[in-house]
């Protein structure tokens, strides 16, 4: 996986972060790939993938089961799906805007809710192609 950004997760609500390393998966490619056939060891606490644009997921080709939240245009969390296994498909919400794909147990030992909003704060990744913007910037 490549992401073209690099970034964290804050939840405003409940202030807490839920990851400290969160790659964004913003191009076509990168929304495909997500993070099919990755290792389970290479995704642990504290890490997280954005796919944004995203109205939906699917586990299909995945070797572990993820915490998935759907966010709005505000970064207001629609909708949680907790232990996504492997081989599933995730309700599509129409609302939804973008989707944070989390290590399975994040979501309830952070007490995310339903309603919560969240804080993405982006950074450029080492080797991007200027998808990302070239500066630090904060997504709210």
């Amino acid at each position: 996986m490549t992401p073209s950004c690099q970034g964290i997760a804050f939840n405003k609500t409940r202030q807490t972060f839920l990851a400290t390393e969160m790659r964004v998966a913003n191009t076509h490619l990168a929304r495909l790939r997500g993070l099919m056939g990755l290792n389970p060891a290479r995704f642990l606490h504290g890490q997280a993938l954005w796919i944004t644009p995203c109205h939906g997921v699917h586990t299909c080709l995945m070797r572990f089961p993820v915490d998935v939240i759907y966010l709005d245009s505000e970064h207001t969390v629609i909708h949680i799906e907790e232990g996504l296994r492997p081989w599933r498909f995730a309700p599509v919400r129409l609302e939804a805007v973008s989707v944070l794909e989390l290590p399975a147990h994040t979501i309830f030992n952070s007490g995310t809710r339903l309603g919560d909003r969240f804080e993405m704060r982006l950074k450029p990744a080492k080797a991007t192609s200027g998808v990302c913007a070239n500066k630090s910037q904060t997504v709210a």
